[in-house]
């Protein structure tokens, strides 16, 4: 039973790690028909970032909000600069963004070499819990619960607020939007940054978890891609629900038949796309 309980934890905790670092790439690509083929990037960056803030400051909140900014601030110059000139061009935006993407591990490369590293988790977080009989890290549950909270604000800032609807009019219909006095730019620019910020913020909170290393971001985008379409591109509630069963099924596969971890990740994955194409829980 212990058995049982733990991975269903490390898979909870892993399909929110998933989410944070999926839902950018959803909401840009369901919203502004961008694919930002980089976010992995940007998790990397960010995640190396952190690292480099701890090791300096000893400080992790310090090294999540620089980060989080990194995220940000590469998302926003990206948006600016490049993916504004190419919408409507998804090829072109695909070049693009995968050039970037391995511009950002060559500059890993040249800066913090090749080494794995790892952010020491806050000493308040380091320990582990009782939980159901079984000893679990509390930083683990400290990601499912950052998950859930970011979940449950984005479903009310889209769902319930002025901000939201702006969102949503600019996606459904650009002209009426702009007819309206919405600057259908600034609210896409600010998108995308969101998302990007995202991608920073996980960067941090998944270095004590996964570690990081060269060559992370190519092995988290398939994943992302996987959680993106199997949840429904755009929708929030359908990113949560495909990270989830990405993280449970990764993490399952791995104990019960490691020779097989891909086997038993991704068959799960065309069953349910063949069933459903339009994924789990498609934007309405």
């Amino acid at each position: 039973m212990q058995f049982w309980i733990v991975q269903t934890l490390n898979g909870v905790a892993y399909g929110m790690l998933l989410f944070l670092l999926s839902i950018g790439l959803s909401l840009v690509l369901g919203m502004m028909q961008i694919a930002n083929l980089a976010q992995g990037a940007f998790y990397l960056l960010a995640s190396y970032v952190g690292y480099s803030v701890v090791q300096r400051t000893g400080s992790f909140s310090l090294a999540l909000v620089a980060g989080t900014l990194t995220g940000l601030t590469i998302g926003l110059v990206t948006e600016r600069v490049f993916m504004r000139r190419l919408r409507g061009r998804t090829h072109s935006q695909v070049l693009i963004s995968v050039g970037i993407a391995l511009i950002i591990a060559d500059v890993v490369l040249i800066i913090w070499r090749g080494d794995p590293v790892t952010i020491r988790p806050p000493a308040l977080l380091a320990e582990s819990v009782d939980l159901w009989g079984v000893r679990f890290p509390a930083y683990r549950l400290f990601i499912i619960a950052c998950g859930l909270l970011v979940a449950v604000t984005l479903n009310l800032v889209m769902g319930r607020t002025r901000l939201g609807a702006i969102v949503r009019a600019s996606v459904d219909n650009q002209e009426m939007a702009r007819a309206m006095g919405i600057d259908i730019e600034r609210v896409f620019l600010l998108t995308f940054g969101f998302g990007s910020l995202l991608a920073g913020f996980a960067g941090v909170m998944g270095a004590p978890f996964l570690s990081v290393y060269p060559g992370l971001d190519w092995e988290l985008l398939p994943l992302m891609l996987v959680v993106v379409v199997v949840g429904g591109i755009g929708s929030i509630n359908g990113a949560i629900v495909g990270s989830l069963t990405l993280g449970l099924l990764d993490n399952y596969g791995r104990a019960l038949f490691p020779n097989l971890s891909y086997f038993t990740l991704f068959v799960p994955m065309i069953v349910i796309l063949a069933v459903r194409p339009g994924g789990l829980m498609p934007r309405r």
